[in-house]
């Protein structure tokens, strides 16, 4: 059972990568508010994680909890593209405030939830929308490509 929830969410995770996301359209979109807010990046534990994102203990299948899009990086202290891929994280939850979530997990403290999910290659970044099916993206994206699909996959456009 708990094989068959594993390979479920990582079916849900990696069904969808991030090229084939352009082609996804909606009119569903949020706007950015003009000034951004204090919220802050958040380090998840197992239990944070079953919390505030998905219980996979619990649900067989995907719902998210939270009220904002979100961005989930699993990541490492040992790994250097994740180590250049947090300053470009940081500086999007400072650039979108409120109206989008970044959480970070250590893999290395957190070895059961990297494993649930299939992380298998870092950073892993999962993009999570309200409604529907979060997507994945490995490897470190620069952020004008994590902007784009944040507009594309969690429906929040940037005000010029």
């Amino acid at each position: 059972m708990k094989r068959l929830m594993q390979l479920m969410v990582l079916a849900a995770f990696f069904l969808s990568t991030i090229s084939c996301v352009a082609e996804k359209k909606s009119d569903k979109s949020t706007v950015l508010p003009k000034e951004g807010s204090s919220s802050k990046v958040i380090h998840l534990t197992k239990e944070s994680f079953k919390e505030q994102v998905f219980d996979y203990a619990t649900n067989k299948e995907w719902k998210y909890k939270g009220k904002v899009p979100a961005i989930v990086d699993f990541y490492a202290d040992w790994c250097g593209p994740c180590r250049q891929l947090a300053p470009v994280l940081e500086a999007i939850q400072k650039e979108y405030g409120n109206a989008i979530q970044i959480y970070k997990v250590n893999t290395d403290k957190e070895k059961e939830l990297a494993s649930v999910f299939g992380v298998r290659s870092l950073p892993t970044v999962v993009f999570i929308p309200v409604d529907g099916e979060p997507q994945a993206a490995l490897g470190f994206r620069p952020q004008a490509e994590l902007e784009k699909v944040i507009e594309e996959v969690l429906k929040i456009k940037k005000e010029n």
